[in-house]
């Protein structure tokens, strides 16, 4: 299969991509710099710059492009370069689909767990509930829509809502293993709100899922199917290191440290996967002992 990924250097594309490779699938890395290799080829979504002739008999496209959402304090200048690094990259490569010979099958661009808002309570959570509020929620509802274009062509869309991805190397276990590491973790508040954790190689595993099976459309929660308090996690997560856990972490201390995203580290989300699962999808890391093993031993 031919496929072109946007945002193949992030933690996510960079798996995503050796995935692929590996199983032979032909690639075409979207890059926002001069090409550096055969497969890659350089687009400028700024200038609304798509190369066209690349894409040329692409059967699925990829696109996990954006900002990082937890690189930066969220600012106001921050929040909008998280915004429009989506939705303008979105709405270029969408728009720009519609205008080739031979249409990609099927167009997977990237949404988050965020669309549900920062914070649900402990009520379950899948496909059929309506956003929420706050400023991811908007941010994903405006970069989901960004790809209509696609869909009104007759490109089969799909939205993977990514919940918080763990692997090797990088995600959103990163900036917490330094602390755990020397036994200085703790639960981020009180710990009973709800985290919606993936391992890495399972959202790989879901993104090629929605891109070789045919008949994928719509919105996908990427999440492991039993959802975990953050005090459970962060239990979890010291046991696996042999270290204790200390005192939570009081929420107005991540309020000082992170600003406005602490809501999103202290709010709860419980979502579940049910349209992956009901495709068919089975998750290899299941759980949060699963998923911690996973990216703390690679």
């Amino acid at each position: 299969m031919r496929v072109a990924v946007s945002g193949s250097t992030g933690f996510l594309g960079t798996a995503l991509c050796a995935s692929l490779a590996a199983d032979g699938h032909e690639l075409v890395r979207l890059v926002r710099r001069p090409a550096a290799a055969p497969d890659e080829a350089e687009w400028d979504p700024e200038k609304g710059i798509v190369p066209l002739a690349r894409l040329a008999d692409v059967e699925a496209v990829v696109h996990l492009g954006g900002a990082n959402v937890g690189a930066r304090r969220w600012t106001r200048r921050y929040k909008q370069l998280l915004h429009h690094s989506r939705v303008r990259s979105t709405a270029v490569l969408a728009a720009a689909l519609t205008g080739l010979a031979t249409r990609p099958r099927v167009f997977v661009s990237g949404s988050a767990s965020g669309f549900y808002g920062p914070d649900r309570g402990h009520d379950f959570l899948d496909e059929d509930d309506l956003p929420g509020d706050g400023f991811l929620a908007r941010l994903s509802q405006d970069w989901e829509q960004a790809a209509a274009p696609a869909r009104a062509a007759d490109i089969a869309v799909c939205h993977p809502r990514f919940g918080t991805v763990m692997g090797p190397g990088g995600g959103a276990l990163g900036p917490m293993l330094p602390l755990f590491r020397l036994g200085l973790g703790g639960a981020f508040g009180d710990g009973e709100q709800f985290w919606s954790p993936v391992s890495l190689h399972d959202a790989v595993r879901a993104l090629r899922f929605m891109i070789e099976e045919h008949g994928c459309v719509g919105p996908y929660n990427v999440t492991a199917p039993e959802p975990v308090s953050n005090g459970e996690f962060t239990r979890l997560l010291a046991a696996e290191l042999r270290r204790p856990r200390l005192l939570p972490v009081p929420g107005f201390a991540l309020r000082i440290a992170v600003g406005e995203a602490a809501g999103e580290l202290l709010g709860s989300l419980r979502i579940l996967p049910t349209r992956l699962t009901e495709a068919g999808f089975t998750f290899d890391h299941p759980d949060a002992r699963s998923i911690i093993a996973a990216a703390v031993r690679g």
